[in-house]
């Protein structure tokens, strides 16, 4: 924390609204994202007329022309960070704006501007330190196998509940001041969720984010594969607790032939991302992720 206490101490800590607009920051990793970024500013392009909410795009190792596409949009402001890790880049983000409260979004995710406004206002009070807006997933394209397990996703409560898996998350000055900097760990959303009570953060019922899931097998499992590697590095304090708790709310939601099959097929694609590969301890991990939907 001590690392940014001097941007601390200069920031006026009021969350005041600048006209009908509240102030803020959106901050976006981005690595390789030259396919998907457009939109995803395109989608903020309300907000950045606002004139209050600094967009900051944190390019890192990118070798694609992501940072060419993100200067094309007015007002975006644009970094580059030379090593590609999206803990550099959403340190470098922070270090990059002074407004409050900052939602931090995945470069393949659009928020539109009343869930945003709704974000930033809920925060405003200080009376809650993190939120996030609804999601919904987009299956359409995806195999049958991909639909299946987001069915059974969806309906295990606690996967709605976290400040993770919707690609945005906000915090306020005070949440922040918790966090410090973000740590060097895959999954930044589930560790910020672990920081605070249930009281301290929410989900609201704001028009939904699009979270597209991938099409295929092996792009889901890709995905799962980064997801479980990096919980587990956070889960071996807890004991897997959060684990534990997910197969039982997934037993909890069956209910007839087809949630049972969703439920199973769930389990096999959580079983296989979360399967060490042979000979792990001599590979490095890549950054997995889904290409399928960009």
């Amino acid at each position: 924390m001590g690392g940014l206490a001097p941007r601390y101490a200069d920031h006026d800590r009021s969350y005041a609204m600048t006209g009908s607009h509240p102030q803020g920051a959106v901050i976006i990793p981005a690595h390789n994202e030259a396919n998907v970024i457009s939109r995803t500013l395109e989608a903020l392009r309300e907000v950045i007329e606002w004139g209050t909410v600094d967009v900051v795009v944190a390019c890192n190792g990118c070798m694609d022309g992501t940072e060419a596409v993100a200067s094309r949009c007015e007002g975006v402001r644009v970094l580059h960070v030379a090593e590609a890790s999206k803990t550099a880049a959403l340190n470098a983000g922070d270090q990059a704006t002074q407004r409050w409260p900052r939602l931090y979004l995945d470069a393949d995710i659009e928020v539109s501007a009343p869930a945003l406004r709704a974000v930033f206002g809920a925060l405003e009070s200080n009376t809650l330190l993190a939120a996030r807006p609804a999601f919904r997933y987009d299956t359409a394209g995806a195999s049958w196998l991909v639909r299946a397990y987001y069915r059974a996703r969806c309906r295990i409560p606690g996967n709605a509940q976290g400040l993770w898996g919707a690609g945005a998350y906000a915090l306020s000055y005070s949440g922040h001041e918790r966090l410090g900097t973000f740590p060097a760990l895959t999954g930044d959303d589930y560790y910020v969720d672990r920081l605070f009570s249930d009281e301290e953060k929410a989900v609201l019922p704001t028009e939904p984010v699009v979270v597209r899931t991938p099409r295929t097998c092996t792009a889901l499992l890709s995905v799962l594969r980064r997801t479980y590697r990096g919980n587990g590095e956070q889960d071996r304090v807890s004991g897997g607790a959060s684990a534990a708790r997910t197969l039982r709310e997934l037993l909890a939601s069956v209910r007839g032939p087809l949630t049972a099959f969703d439920a199973a097929v769930y389990v096999v694609f959580a079983g296989a991302g979360r399967r060490r590969p042979l000979f792990s301890r001599k590979v490095v991990p890549a950054w997995e992720r889904d290409e399928s939907s960009r």
